[in-house]
């Protein structure tokens, strides 16, 4: 146990009061040697709990941030909470924060950081799910990062709810450098997709925090796979950026299952690149499998499409192809509910 002057056994306090572990308390204590009395961590105790927070919760804040032991309740964190429950933050979101980054929660400009950031986000909570992600966006400067890049990406196209979406999956695209997320429109700019278009968002995802080789890579890899010319990659990319994302083995098995067992011309696929981004086993091979059975038992007036079907979603898709033949095909609702748990029904298994 550390030392105390004062006799103040500051790493047992954080054990036996605190819930910490043995292992927190060592790492801890030296940030709270100067303590004398338990009489302020004991207050700060209270607060978080009159905020809510259980044991269990207080005790991993304050193994985030020993140092809010030392605040003042009455000086720092209530006058804290008063300040965003002005703004319009629950008691319960303001528990989140707290329990999500107490040390943010004491800086000087949590209350104006929060305004600036509801309006973007569109709620608090929607603010919360992203702070989650990164912590981040509490602890950089709203003048010279954030708010030059939100603007920025306005600049580019993006609304409100676009930015709080790459920021949901992105984490670090507002907290990056100016100079960097210019560098990720260029690249998402060089892959076909002109800022303002619809495409934008997801090209800027997709590229987002890649390196041009690792992306040139990726293009190769689709160029000789899917046998595509450099036209036919740029147009499979442009239009579905998300491909830059997919994994190589998984670019692979449906290129095969598209080409070798359904038939599809890669020229098709360079059209219509959405059909690589669907599960394989959720959703290719099952409405395959469909398809090639009722036309087999000749249960189609006219030959059906398989690329539109398998874009079709799931309640139109089981209306179309699954419903109408159930009295000539009393299995097939049971047979294609098996093929999506990845299952090959005897039904399913054609020579």
């Amino acid at each position: 146990i550390s030392p105390n002057p004062s006799g103040f056994a500051v790493e047992e306090y954080l054990v036996a009061t605190c819930g910490l572990t043995r292992a927190q308390a060592i790492k801890a204590s030296p940030k709270l040697a100067h303590l004398k009395s338990p009489a302020n961590p004991d207050a700060v105790l209270a607060f978080l709990s009159g905020l809510g927070l259980s044991g269990a919760a207080a005790a991993a804040t304050v193994a985030k941030d020993p140092r809010l032991l030392c605040a003042k309740v009455d000086k720092t964190l209530a006058s804290k909470v008063a300040g965003l429950t002005g703004i319009g933050l629950s008691r319960p979101e303001i528990a989140r924060l707290v329990s999500l980054g107490p040390e943010c929660f004491r800086s000087r400009h949590i209350v104006s950081k929060l305004q600036y950031y509801h309006p973007l986000f569109g709620s608090f909570h929607n603010f919360l799910r992203a702070y989650e992600r990164s912590s981040y966006l509490l602890s950089r400067g709203l003048d010279k990062m954030i708010k030059p890049n939100v603007a920025y990406l306005h600049e580019c196209g993006l609304a409100a709810c676009d930015i709080v979406k790459l920021v949901m999956y992105r984490r670090g695209i507002l907290t990056t450098n100016l100079g960097r997320l210019r560098a990720m429109v260029a690249c998402a700019e060089g892959i076909g997709v002109p800022r303002g278009s619809g495409m934008f968002r997801q090209a800027l995802y997709a590229v987002a925090f890649q390196s041009e080789e690792k992306i040139a890579v990726k293009v190769d890899y689709l160029k000789t796979t899917l046998r595509w010319s450099a036209a036919e990659v740029g147009i499979a990319v442009s239009k579905a950026p998300m491909l830059l994302r997919r994994s190589k083995d998984t670019l692979r098995s449906k290129s095969e299952f598209l080409v070798s067992e359904v038939g599809l011309e890669p020229t098709l696929i360079a059209h219509r690149p959405i059909v690589l981004t669907y599960s394989l086993e959720g959703r290719l091979r099952p409405r395959h499998y469909v398809l090639k059975f009722v036309k087999a038992n000749g249960l189609l007036d006219r030959d059906q499409s398989y690329i539109c079907a398998v874009g079709l979603m799931e309640n139109v898709f089981v209306k179309k192809f699954v419903r109408p033949h159930i009295e000539a095909a009393p299995h097939l609702a049971e047979d294609y509910a098996a093929a999506c748990r990845g299952e090959v029904p005897t039904r399913f298994i054609f020579d």
